[in-house]
């Protein structure tokens, strides 16, 4: 019996992991902006509507330090820098579908 209850607990600490990055305001929606291919910081910016870009600009590195987004900057002239999801990044866009798919189905969207 202590079997079951040891792998029951590794789950929750896998799934507490996952909530420790996903479950960061903006960063889903971030992860799945950029599932349409790499982006600029201003084109995410317009992508996720509301986002300040200190805030902005924080997930990006916490999403780069967690290994789901890769920065790359482009020496230019002119200097840029985009933003794209790494493997690990795309693997969770399947994830975000279908938690989006369960979301329609079951929560009910509140009126503010």
């Amino acid at each position: 019996m202590a079997e079951v209850d040891e792998e029951s607990h590794v789950c929750d600490a896998a799934i507490t992991l996952a909530f420790s990055v996903l479950g960061k305001r903006w960063n889903g929606m971030i992860v799945s902006s950029l599932g349409g291919g790499p982006s600029t910081f201003v084109a995410l910016r317009r992508g996720v509507s509301g986002i300040s870009d200190t805030v902005l600009s924080d997930r990006l590195a916490e999403l780069a330090d967690a290994g789901l987004v890769a920065r790359t900057v482009d020496a230019g002239p002119p200097v840029t820098v985009s933003y794209a999801l790494t493997s690990s990044g795309e693997g969770l866009l399947p994830i975000l579908d279908q938690l989006g798919q369960w979301a329609s189905t079951n929560l009910e969207v509140r009126a503010r």
